[in-house]
C-alpha cells in the first residue's frame, strides 16, 4: 500500500466494499497493493463489472439468424448478406454529461465509435436517444446546448452523421440528464476483428493519444454512484476528447485491418489499460505483461495505478505478430499516431505490470474480469404502480380540443426537433435515403438495392407506470418505426438507465423491464447484440424514470420504396390499422395537459403488432401505401397533423367510437398505425390485410385538419397554424 492511506480507507475511496475487499485478497492469496486495489476498483465496479444485472440479463434471447457477434465483444455484429454485415453498439456517458455536458457527450461519441472500428467495421451512422429535465429551467437549457455541440462537433469532425435519435424532457431527468448514443458501421465479414488476445510472445501495442490524468475515476467514482452535494467536485474524472486524433486512429486501424496485420483489437474505454488488457487476456484464455514506462504519458509524475486507469480518450491496443511490428509502427507513423510495444502475451493467464524491470502489479485475469460479486436484492414493487388503469371520467374534458391540439404539438416531447439535427451533418458519407425527422432513418448501402433502416425508442414515463409493459412497448415501436419505413426489424443494442439498484424499488423496475423486454424480442425475433447497462441515476435520493433504451436495425428491401409519415396526394384515403383502445395513463396528453402522471399503461398486443407490422410493410413494397405513420406520442391527433404538417395537405377525418372525445384523439396505446393508401388500390389494400383490423378514417384533401367525432367538428384547424406551432416550439423554448 503507498502513500498515507491504510487499507480500509484506500478501498473504500475506491468504491469497494469490505466483503469486496476480502474477495479480492482471497483471489489474490494476499492483500494487494495500492496499484492492483486500484485496478480491481475499477474492474469490480457496478459500470465495468455489471454486478446487479448480470444475473438478469442472462434472460435476455442473444441469438438468432444472422446474428455473427452477440454480447461479449465491443459490438454486435448482424449479417445483411452479400457478404457484408453491421456491427451496432448503444451505450450512455450519463453521469459525465451531467457533470460536463460538452465533453460528456463529445466523448460518449468517441467511445462509441471505437466500439465499431474495433470490430473492424467503419462507422456509417451514429444516434442521439437524449432525456433532460424541463426546458423551463436553465440548467437544463445549458445541458441541453452543451451536449448537442459535444455530439455535433465530435461527429462532424469524424465524418460519421448522426442520422436519428429522440429527445424527452420530464422533470425526473432534472437531476440525471441521459445521454445514450448509439454507433453503426459496416465492415465485410471476412474483415471482422475480435478483441481477444491470442498467441503467446505476440506483442501488445498501444495506439493513438497520450496518456493523461483525465477520466481517473471515471467507471467507479463518477458512473457507479448517485449524485450528491459533492458532484461538481467529480470534474476531473471527466475525459477530455480529441476527434481528429481519433479519425487518425480509425483510418490508421482500418488500415491494419486491411493489411491483415492485427490478431485483435481492443478500446480503451472505461478503465483504460486496465480493462482493454485484462478482458483481452480474458477472451482468449492467455495473460498479459506490459510495461508502463513504455506507455507515452502527457502529464509529469504519473504514478503507475493512474497510468492503469486513466480514461484519456482516442487511444486503442492491439495484439500483433512480432514479425509485423515495423510495419504496424510505420502504418502508425504514417497517420501521425504515436505506437508503441507496451507488453507481450503470455499463457500464464496473469495481469502483470511493470515499471520498467520492477513489477509493480501480478493479478489473476479470471479474478478481474469473471468474477466480479453478484447481487440480488429483494424486489419491491412501488406503490405508485397499480394493477388498475384510470378510469375513462377520472378527468375532465377539456373544452376546446384544438387548443388540446395546438398546445401537444407545441410540447417539446412532440414538436420538430430540427433545431437539434441541423447542427450535425446528417448528410456526409452520402447514404441518406431517408432523412431525420421521419420514423426511422434509412442508409443506402452502396452498390445495393437494400438500405439499412435504424431507430432508438424509449419512454420512462411508461416505464415508471408499468417497467414490464412500458418495456415491451418500447421494443414495439421501434418495431414499428422501422416497419413504417418499411424495413424489416432484425436485432436490438439496448442502454438500460436506472436509479440505484441496491434499493428494492429500483431492483423491481430494472427486474420487470428486462422481462418485458425479452418478451418482445422474442416476438419479433430481434436478439439483443449488447448494449450498456446505466444505474445510479439519482440525485439526493431521486431516481430517474426506469428507461429502457432501444436501439433497433433491419433492412429495407428496396431503398426506392420507403415508406414516409407525410400526406401525399389530395383524394387518397387515410386508413388506421389496428384495434388498440387508447388510453389517457402515462400519455403525454396526461403528463403535458392534465398535469399527472397515474394509472396503468395499456399493454402491447405482440401477436397483433407483428402481424399489423407485416401488412405495413409489404404494403410499401407493393407500392400501395403512400405514407405510413405509427401513433405514438400525442396519439392519433397529433399523428394525423403530423402527417399533414410533413405533406403539406389537410384531410377530413370522420371516427366512429363510444370512447369520450379527448381519449380517443390524445390518448395513447401501441398497435395503431395510420396510412394512405390510393382510392383504387383500397380492395387489393384489403386483399392484403385480410381479417386485421383496418378502417377508413378520412380522405386527404384541403388546407386543414378536419376530425370529427361522436357526431360533432372535434378539431379544425388550419395545417399552416399546426406547423407553425410545431415547428417553432424547441428554438422558442431554448433561445427565447
Amino acid at each position: 500500500m503507498s502513500g498515507d492511506l491504510d487499507q480500509k480507507t484506500a478501498y473504500e475511496l475506491l468504491g469497494l466494499k469490505q466483503k469486496e475487499y476480502d474477495g479480492i485478497c482471497e483471489a489474490m492469496g494476499r492483500e494487494p497493493n495500492y496499484t492492483e486495489l486500484a485496478v480491481f476498483s475499477l474492474m469490480w465496479s457496478e459500470h465495468c463489472g455489471y454486478k446487479h444485472s448480470r444475473p438478469l440479463l442472462k434472460n435476455l434471447p442473444t441469438e438468432g439468424e444472422g446474428i455473427l457477434q452477440g454480447p461479449g465483444e465491443n459490438a454486435g455484429i448482424i449479417d445483411i448478406g452479400g457478404g457484408q454485415a453491421i456491427a451496432m453498439k448503444i451505450e450512455s456517458h450519463n453521469h459525465p454529461s451531467a457533470i460536463e455536458p460538452f465533453q460528456g457527450a463529445a466523448t460518449g461519441i468517441g467511445g462509441i465509435v471505437r466500439d465499431i472500428f474495433a470490430m473492424g467495421a467503419r462507422p456509417i451512422a451514429n444516434l442521439d436517444p437524449l432525456h433532460f429535465g424541463s426546458l423551463e429551467k436553465a440548467r437544463q437549457k445549458f445541458l441541453l446546448e452543451g451536449v448537442v455541440e459535444g455530439i455535433a462537433s465530435y461527429g462532424n469532425c469524424m465524418g460519421i452523421p448522426t442520422i436519428a435519435g429522440e429527445i424527452h424532457f420530464e422533470d425526473a431527468y432534472e437531476g440525471n440528464c441521459l445521454i445514450n448514443v448509439m454507433c453503426v458501421g459496416i465492415v465485410d465479414q471476412d474483415k471482422i476483428l475480435r478483441a481477444r488476445a491470442e498467441g503467446p510472445g505476440n506483442l501488445v501495442v498501444l495506439m493513438g493519444s497520450t496518456t493523461g490524468r483525465d477520466g481517473i475515476g471515471g467507471a467507479s467514482i463518477l458512473a457507479s454512484a448517485e449524485f450528491d452535494e459533492t458532484a461538481q467536485e467529480k470534474r476531473p474524472t471527466v475525459q477530455v476528447g480529441d476527434p481528429f486524433t481519433e479519425k487518425k486512429l480509425l483510418e490508421a486501424c482500418l488500415e491494419l485491418r486491411d493489411k491483415g496485420l492485427l490478431v485483435a483489437l481492443q478500446d480503451l474505454g472505461a478503465a483504460g489499460l486496465s480493462s482493454s488488457s485484462s478482458e483481452m487476456a480474458s477472451k482468449g484464455e492467455v495473460g498479459i505483461d506490459m510495461d508502463i514506462s513504455k506507455v507515452p504519458l502527457r502529464e509529469q509524475g504519473m504514478e503507475p495505478f493512474e497510468i492503469m486507469i486513466s480514461e484519456s480518450q482516442e487511444r486503442m491496443l492491439a495484439v500483433i505478430k512480432p514479425e509485423l511490428e515495423a510495419e504496424v509502427l510505420a502504418i502508425c507513423d504514417k497517420w501521425d499516431l504515436d505506437a508503441n510495444v507496451i507488453g507481450k502475451v503470455t499463457d500464464t493467464r496473469r495481469l502483470r505490470v511493470f515499471l520498467g524491470e520492477k513489477m509493480v502489479a501480478d493479478m489473476p485475469v479470471d479474478a478481474l474480469v469473471d468474477e466480479a460479486p453478484t447481487y440480488v436484492v429483494p424486489a419491491v414493487r412501488p406503490a405508485h404502480e397499480v394493477d388498475e388503469p384510470l378510469a375513462e371520467d377520472h378527468y375532465q374534458p377539456p373544452s376546446d380540443l384544438n387548443e388540446t391540439l395546438t398546445t401537444l404539438l407545441r410540447s417539446p416531447n412532440i414538436c420538430d426537433k430540427s433545431w437539434v439535427y441541423r447542427q450535425y451533418d446528417h448528410m456526409v458519407q452520402t447514404n441518406n435515403a431517408l432523412w431525420p425527422g421521419a420514423e426511422a432513418a434509412v442508409l443506402r448501402i452502396k452498390g445495393r438495392k437494400t438500405g439499412v433502416a435504424l431507430t432508438t425508442d424509449g419512454n420512462g414515463r411508461r416505464c415508471y407506470l408499468d417497467p414490464r409493459r412500458g418495456a415491451r412497448a418500447a421494443v414495439a415501436e421501434a418495431a414499428r418505426n422501422l416497419s413504417c419505413a418499411g424495413a424489416k426489424p432484425l436485432a436490438i443494442t439496448n442502454c438500460l438507465n436506472f436509479g440505484n439498484p441496491e434499493k428494492g424499488e429500483i431492483y423491481y423496475q430494472f427486474q420487470e423491464a428486462v422481462e418485458g423486454m425479452a418478451e418482445a424480442c422474442k416476438a419479433f425475433q430481434t436478439p439483443v447484440t449488447g448494449g450498456n447497462v446505466s444505474f445510479y441515476n439519482e440525485s439526493f435520493g431521486q431516481a430517474i424514470y426506469p428507461n429502457p433504451v432501444v436501439g433497433m436495425m433491419g433492412l429495407a428491401e428496396d431503398v426506392t420504396m420507403i415508406g414516409t409519415p407525410g400526406f401525399k396526394d389530395e383524394g387518397d384515403a387515410v386508413l388506421l390499422l389496428g384495434n388498440a383502445r387508447p388510453a389517457v395513463d402515462g400519455s403525454e396528453y396526461q403528463s403535458h395537459i392534465l398535469g399527472d402522471v397515474a394509472g396503468r399503461i395499456p399493454d402491447v398486443d405482440l401477436e397483433m403488432e407483428k402481424k399489423l407490422q407485416l401488412l405495413v410493410r409489404e404494403a410499401i413494397l407493393e407500392g400501395l401505401v403512400k405514407s405510413a405513420h405509427d401513433v405514438s406520442d400525442g396519439g392519433l391527433a397529433c399523428c394525423l397533423a403530423e402527417s399533414a404538417i410533413d405533406g403539406g395537405k389537410g384531410a377530413v377525418i370522420e371516427l366512429t367510437s363510444d370512447q369520450r372525445p379527448d381519449l380517443l384523439l390524445f390518448g395513447e396505446a401501441p398497435g395503431l398505425i395510420v396510412v394512405t393508401v390510393e382510392e383504387k388500390y383500397l380492395e387489393h389494400f384489403a386483399q392484403l390485410a385480410l381479417d386485421l383490423p383496418t378502417q377508413v378514417i378520412g380522405r386527404v384533401e384541403g388546407e386543414r385538419l378536419l376530425i370529427r367525432a361522436s357526431g360533432a367538428d372535434q378539431i379544425d384547424l388550419p395545417v399552416a397554424q399546426a406547423a407553425k406551432a410545431w415547428g417553432a416550439a424547441l428554438e422558442t423554448l431554448i433561445t427565447g
